[in-house]
């Protein structure tokens, strides 16, 4: 038996998205945000209301997107529950900020894989980023130098009960399993 639920938007888990910005005085600012991913090949789209972030993205332009873990937990919640227009999220967090080499935008030393993006558009509370490069700390890479999503151990939002969970065990192969049907 199905049961009705009323006006309630459950669509899956959402990857936990750390923004990077600098404000235009250079002071680097970070934001968490549920609602994203990739919309293409080389870009991903986050929906936004108006934070201290956008403001940054309107004059820098650039940023970077980090991936919350089970590790960076605590500090990803903090990001999204205070505001960066009143508080130095930064310094009071404890996160250590490196400039990236390729883009004016900060990446944070605690998360170990980070996405450079520029801003194709900010409209509509909708920001669409070229990436641009990808920086991923050592410890996450495989033997063949891929990312691992077993050793990054990524956390999602779970926005059914308001919960960040770890990504689990391989169910079955994209691209692959269905053909089994075909």
């Amino acid at each position: 038996m199905k049961k009705n639920l009323g006006k309630k938007t459950i669509m899956s888990v959402y990857p936990v998205l750390i923004i990077g910005t600098y404000d235009e005085s250079g002071k680097a600012n970070a934001m968490n945000a549920a609602w994203g991913g990739q919309s293409d090949t080389n870009c991903i789209t986050i929906a936004l209301s108006d934070h201290k972030t956008t403001d940054n993205l309107k004059v820098n332009k650039e940023f970077t997107v980090s991936f919350g873990t089970v590790d960076t937990e605590i500090i990803s919640d903090y990001f999204g529950i205070v505001s960066g227009r009143k508080v130095d999220k930064i310094e009071k967090s404890g996160v250590h900020v490196i400039k990236s080499e390729n883009i004016n935008a900060p990446l944070f030393e605690e998360y170990k894989l980070t996405l450079e993006c520029k801003v194709v558009s900010l409209e509509n509370e909708v920001l669409v980023g070229e990436i641009i490069n990808t920086v991923a700390d050592d410890s996450i890479l495989d033997e063949k130098g891929n990312v691992s999503i077993k050793k990054l151990n990524p956390i999602v939002f779970d926005s059914s009960d308001n919960t960040y969970k770890k990504l689990g065990e391989i169910v079955g192969f994209a691209f692959k399993d269905g053909l089994k049907i075909k």
